[in-house]
């Protein structure tokens, strides 16, 4: 009883939330563009899709995955847990923690993996650029950027360093990329860091952040348990950036020991030295 209380409450909060965005659509087709929206009916039948969708997902969160990363936190920084992976060089130092980055690291290339929305783009980018942009390497690429920048994220949180400063630099070697980058690989590698911060990555990210701040000594969950969503968005655009430069010169030495390439690949390879050239 108590779950289906729950449900229905969930529900109405987000057709709360859902309603501004229907009004908005309805409004503008009606009142501007002055037309009937075809196939009403699907139209209707899709919103309760997404308001079921939307709820279940909801409930699915505070029941499972935020509470699984909290755990998992709790577990991996127990001093005895720790006590017994460092051994008797046990001091609580942040080095010892290394489980915990680890764990950070397999849980944000696994959720990056999962996103839909990451599968999406990677088809999307693949087919546009002939070939020359691979959809499964995109994924790995932006999966190992999300992978480092969560394990990062997790050491700047043992260690209590401050959160500005990984992520000017990381900004940092995003421009200095970005010069050196084919114009046609940026936009890409820029929404790469948007796509990994979707349903599956974001819940479980930060519920193992704020875990992590809850269960270390001296550290706060308001002011040390947020961010990692910060690194789980700029060093994906560093690994796209990279893969796109690694792919280049791959592609280049290919070329010079005529090995076969596919011409598609050729072509865009080209465009991309006479765009560097101008």
């Amino acid at each position: 009883m108590e779950l289906l209380v729950h449900i229905l409450t969930t529900a109405a909060a987000t057709l709360l939330d859902v309603a501004p965005i229907a009004a908005i659509l309805f409004g503008f087709q009606f009142l501007v563009i002055r037309k009937r929206p075809p196939d009403m009916g699907k139209i209707a039948i899709g919103f309760a899709y997404v308001l079921a969708g939307l709820t279940l997902f909801l409930v699915g969160l505070e029941m499972a995955l935020f509470p699984i990363g909290e755990t998992m936190a709790r577990q991996l920084t127990a001093p005895e847990f720790i006590h017994a992976t460092a051994g008797p060089s046990y001091k609580g130092q942040w080095q010892e923690y290394y489980w915990v980055y680890a764990f950070a690291a397999a849980i944000g290339f696994a959720t990056t993996i999962a996103e839909p929305s990451l599968i999406a783009v990677g088809i999307k980018a693949e087919k546009v650029s002939g070939g020359a942009v691979s959809a499964r390497g995109l994924r790995i690429a932006v999966a190992v950027g999300v992978a480092v920048g969560v394990a990062l994220g997790a050491y700047r949180i043992v260690s209590g360093t401050s959160l500005a400063l990984y992520i000017m630099a990381g900004y940092v070697i995003v421009i200095a990329q970005t010069f050196r980058a084919s114009k046609t690989i940026i936009p890409l590698a820029y929404d790469s860091g948007g796509v990994t911060t979707s349903t599956v990555t974001v819940p479980v990210v930060t519920a193992l952040g704020l875990g992590l701040a809850s269960t270390i000594p001296g550290r706060s969950p308001l002011l040390d348990g947020f961010g990692l969503i910060a690194f789980a968005s700029v060093f994906p655009i560093i690994a796209v950036l990279g893969f796109a430069t690694l792919s280049d010169w791959w592609i280049q030495y290919r070329m010079i020991k005529k090995e076969p390439v596919d011409e598609d690949i050729v072509d865009h390879n080209l465009d991309i030295r006479e765009e560097r050239k101008r």
